[in-house]
């Protein structure tokens, strides 16, 4: 192209991918900390060739129309695509590509990081240290968490982000591993996993662990029926979308003491108000979505989407396509 073309950034991003950008386009970035307005996200991408996109930024109709007909590619710096609207996207022919297996392994141990954070009280035992409350052994049981040995571990999709944790766990030395999904994986051998009925894992797992991707038949799977079928000393951890789960069925799952304790990375909405009532609960850990949060994940991230852009700009197939 004679004329540089132009990719609008929704917000800043790791400098490799914008380096990357820079030698071929023109960029404009949204550098403010704080979300793009989006009456001034609309003003602005009018006229532009790309999009680099950060959720929960919504790309849809309305978007496509304040640009112009000249946009020629979406990247998402993300593997979910809740916020893009892909059938607007294959209407107007407009190719997207996200960011999957780059952020595998940082999900992974964020997933063990919230588990042993949530077993092991952790929340409440940091608490203790800084609000004067730090106990003794006295009673014999104070701040006693849940040890994982010996425990059945329950995995709600076994796919990338799921095998990857379970690696992570199987050395801690769970009784039994089961798992459940649309089907039978042909890997599950190698952590020892058996293929059960959502319904089985629930009853049988001491901790359940939600990593399956979200799709309009799984949004709020984890309801009154999944909790109460849980045994009511279960740990459950989500690490995949908040829309998975019906947080009033949670709230109550463990203010009832239908389950014992739980830990989410992903919340409806993000970021959660400060006074949502989840947030008052003492048997609940939240991480404010931070399962890609290293340096070399979303640098990693950023990269890909940079590249998905550059191909997209140049008629060429997206390196890491969304099929629409």
């Amino acid at each position: 192209m004679s004329v540089k073309p132009t990719v609008f950034f929704t917000r800043s991003a790791p400098p490799n991918g914008v380096a990357l950008l820079a030698q071929e386009c023109e960029l404009q970035i949204w550098e403010s900390e704080d979300p793009i307005p989006r009456e001034e996200l609309l003003r602005r991408v009018k006229g532009i060739h790309a999009l680099f996109v950060h959720p929960p930024i919504r790309v849809d109709s309305e978007l496509f129309d304040a640009a112009g007909p000249q946009l020629k590619v979406v990247g998402t710096m993300s593997v979910g695509l809740d916020h893009v609207d892909l059938a607007e996207c294959k209407k107007r022919n407009i190719p997207v590509g996200n960011t999957p297996g780059v952020l595998t392994s940082a999900v992974a141990e964020l997933t063990v990081t919230l588990l042993l954070a949530t077993a092991r009280r952790m929340k409440q035992a940091f608490q203790a240290v800084h609000n004067g409350s730090w106990g003794t052994w006295e009673s014999g049981m104070w701040m006693t968490g849940t040890l994982l040995e010996g425990k059945t571990l329950g995995v709600v999709g076994l796919g990338r982000i799921g095998m990857a944790a379970t690696r992570r766990l199987k050395p801690f030395g769970f009784s039994k591993i089961l798992y459940c999904g649309r089907s039978k994986k042909s890997y599950d051998a190698e952590v020892g996993a058996e293929f059960v009925d959502f319904l089985q894992l629930l009853k049988e797992s001491d901790i359940v662990i939600a990593t399956c991707s979200i799709t309009d038949e799984n949004k709020g799977l984890f309801n009154k029926r999944a909790f109460k079928a849980m045994k009511n000393t279960s740990i459950f951890i989500n690490v995949t979308r908040g829309a998975l789960v019906n947080q009033d069925d949670l709230f109550e799952a463990l203010t009832t003491g239908e389950i014992g304790s739980a830990g989410i990375d992903v919340t409806t909405p993000e970021p959660l108000a400060t006074d949502d009532k989840l947030l008052s609960l003492s048997n609940l850990t939240v991480s404010p979505h931070i399962g890609s949060a290293t340096v070399e994940s979303r640098s990693a991230m950023c990269e890909v989407t940079a590249r998905n852009i550059l191909a997209g700009l140049k008629g060429e197939p997206l390196p890491s396509p969304v099929l629409i």
